[in-house]
């Protein structure tokens, strides 16, 4: 990943480096996303991980990151002698732009507030140096 913005502005970008970009997710975050876009129907824990050929475990925390992160939803299902199982879905693109536009609106505002902090730091500090006469 690139250290500076200006680096960042330079490098070929796909819309999935969003994820990465705006909620630091993973790469196998990333497949666990789209095992659940690409799938036709919820998927269990046990079937993404399958999908990903990773062990559950490790499955299992990549969806909690989508979770925490308002990508996926979770449902519960109920078996009808007892007990439940838990499938996963994508949340509504739409909606995940939505909150995604939110965040680069909010980090803009919060880029521009340091800005004119910057500027008026420094020009400050430019107006009490005395100026050197010859």
């Amino acid at each position: 990943m690139p250290d500076s913005m200006s680096e960042q502005l330079q490098q070929d970008m796909e819309c999935e480096g969003l994820l990465e970009c705006f909620h630091g997710l993973k790469q196998l975050d990333r497949e666990c996303f789209q095992a659940l876009v690409n799938a036709e129907e919820p998927l269990t824990v046990d079937e993404i991980a399958e999908g990903v050929d990773r062990e559950r475990s490790t499955a299992y925390r990549a969806i909690q990151r989508l979770l925490q992160n308002g990508f996926i939803q979770k449902e519960q299902v109920n078996y009808e002698q007892g007990g439940y199982y838990h499938v996963y879905s994508p949340t509504d693109p739409s909606k995940i732009s939505d909150d995604m536009q939110r965040m680069l609106n909010d980090w803009y505002a919060k880029m521009g507030q340091l800005i004119q902090e910057f500027e008026t730091k420094y020009e400050q500090n430019d107006a009490s140096t005395p100026s050197v006469e010859s």
